[in-house]
């Protein structure tokens, strides 16, 4: 059986986020949302989060503006006030291996990702690093993300989907996407297999920190 992990980055997004909500709990899906930590500082942002976590998601860490990838701007003080100030304002949303995503600039999977003062970060501070194996581009083009990523979900045995809870992007298809998962007999997971998980807790477990790190 094939597998899907499910994650929503760049929310919460008032006026879209609650609707994805409500999709996914009459589906009885539990996935993530990776939060851009700035979004926390407004009330309905922070309503948001804190009803995705009270409906079991699970809550991550997508950087505090979500503006440069860190591998771009590699100074320790950014990376510190990127992770840790958004870490601070989930504070008890959290999950407790204190999951994050670097801001991928489209998806792309590479050295832009990571500084090494960010890898530092992550380790000394006990950070699980996600990152993704589809990103179908809901935000680019929604007449063709559906069917590209179930493509992409047809030729790997687990896959990690990003798509986006933000104006327009993921919402208005997301029934249909998750209803032709269904129908495809596809099993859906909370949880990461191993090959999009760079670090676990802090410790680094995949090859892949060398990869995506300037």
């Amino acid at each position: 059986m094939k597998r899907v992990t499910i994650t929503f980055d760049n929310g919460p997004t008032p006026g879209i986020t609650e609707h994805v909500l409500d999709i996914l709990s009459s589906r009885h899906i539990q996935t993530t949302f990776f939060i851009v930590g700035e979004k926390l500082t407004r009330p309905d942002g922070l309503e948001l989060a804190i009803r995705a976590r009270s409906e079991g998601h699970w809550i991550g860490n997508h950087s505090l503006t979500h503006s440069v990838p860190l591998g771009e701007k590699p100074d320790a003080e950014y990376a510190k006030r990127e992770i840790e100030e958004t870490q601070n304002l989930i504070g008890e949303l959290a999950h407790a291996d204190k999951l994050f995503r670097p801001m991928g600039g489209g998806g792309f999977i590479g050295p832009h990702l990571l500084s090494r003062a960010a890898l530092e970060l992550l380790h000394a501070g006990n950070y699980t690093c996600v990152l993704w194996s589809s990103v179908p581009e809901d935000w680019k083009d929604q007449g063709g993300w559906v069917n590209r990523c179930i493509s992409e979900i047809a030729g790997r045995d687990w896959t990690v989907v990003v798509i986006h809870d933000v104006e327009n992007a993921s919402l208005p298809r997301l029934p249909e996407f998750l209803d032709r998962l269904d129908l495809r007999g596809i099993e859906f997971r909370q949880d990461f297999p191993d090959d999009v998980v760079v670090t676990r807790r802090g410790e680094v477990v995949s090859p892949l920190a060398s990869q995506i790190m300037k």
